[in-house]
């Protein structure tokens, strides 16, 4: 990852002319978003917005070169058009689509090695460089330009972190929503890395939940190769076991590591500053 991925032109948005698609694109739109085109397989309307419809990611090649797709399709039909930006070679792929099934992802992993595209999400809220672009569906009103980068599985805790940050004066650079699934496109590990290598970055917030050991991987990253000041919170501190909480990813199952409080207590192990809340959080951070 890089920030050029973040900030290529031209934008499309496959399913642009659903309910969320058509919403989304406006606000997109509104933050001067470069979308010079959508999909819809049945094309039943030629524009949204002023933005033309085609059926096709390949008949939008045929006028534009495509740097970014965000995905707002529904979930049976999300890998479909996974594999169609993926075959397209389009650079990065934004997913927001919540409850695409984990079989899907697997066959989408295994075509993401062996191409050129990144995906973030699925079940995720997107990407939002403040002042620059938007692509997905981060209130962008609750952001200011600045030198802090939020990666999360959250998207409603992304959110109120980046809203406490402002009001305590700490802008932001970056905020991605990796998605909160089994499995994901990116990783924490992804995104500190792009952190890591970005010198305007000074500050990262990185928020976890219960299940999985993502969090866990991120932490022994975070003390062999990372060097800035790293801030991170992991819902679910009251959370039973097997019980899921919110979406797929964020259910507690039997490995000891997966509680909110494992995972809270290695990563302070790790040298990272953690707190009970989100609010507790930002107030730590300098």
């Amino acid at each position: 990852m890089t920030l050029q991925l973040f900030t290529g032109k031209n934008v499309i948005i496959q399913g642009i002319t659903g309910k969320n698609g058509r919403f989304h694109a406006q606000n997109m739109l509104n933050y001067k978003t470069h979308i010079v085109a959508g999909t819809s397989p049945n094309q039943a309307v030629s524009e949204v917005h002023g933005v033309p419809v085609f059926r096709t990611i390949d008949d939008i090649q045929k006028r534009f070169t495509i740097d970014i797709s965000v995905i707002f399709v529904p979930a049976p039909h999300a890998k479909a058009a996974i594999l169609e930006a993926i075959q397209a070679q389009i650079p990065l792929i934004v997913c927001i689509t919540e409850g695409v099934p984990v079989h899907d992802m697997l066959e989408i992993k295994q075509k993401l090695r062996i191409s050129h595209s990144v995906l973030i999400g699925p079940n995720c809220p997107g990407v939002l460089l403040p002042g620059r672009q938007l692509l997905g569906i981060i209130p962008a009103s609750l952001s200011v330009p600045g030198d802090t980068a939020i990666v999360s599985r959250s998207g409603t805790l992304t959110y109120e972190a980046m809203s406490l940050l402002t009001q305590s004066g700490f802008g932001q650079r970056y905020i991605i929503g990796i998605g909160g699934d089994m499995i994901s496109g990116s990783s924490f590990v992804d995104c500190l890395q792009l952190f890591q290598n970005d010198p305007s970055v000074k500050r990262i917030v990185m928020i976890g939940e219960i299940g999985g050991i993502s969090e866990i991987t991120a932490a022994d990253y975070i003390k062999q190769s990372i060097s800035k000041p790293v801030y991170a919170y992991i819902a679910g501190h009251s959370a039973p076991s097997g019980v899921q909480m919110g979406h797929a990813g964020a259910i507690l199952g039997t490995n000891a590591l997966e509680s909110a409080a494992a995972k809270t207590a290695y990563l302070q192990q790790a040298g990272i500053i953690t707190a009970n809340s989100i609010s507790q959080l930002i107030q730590k951070i300098k």
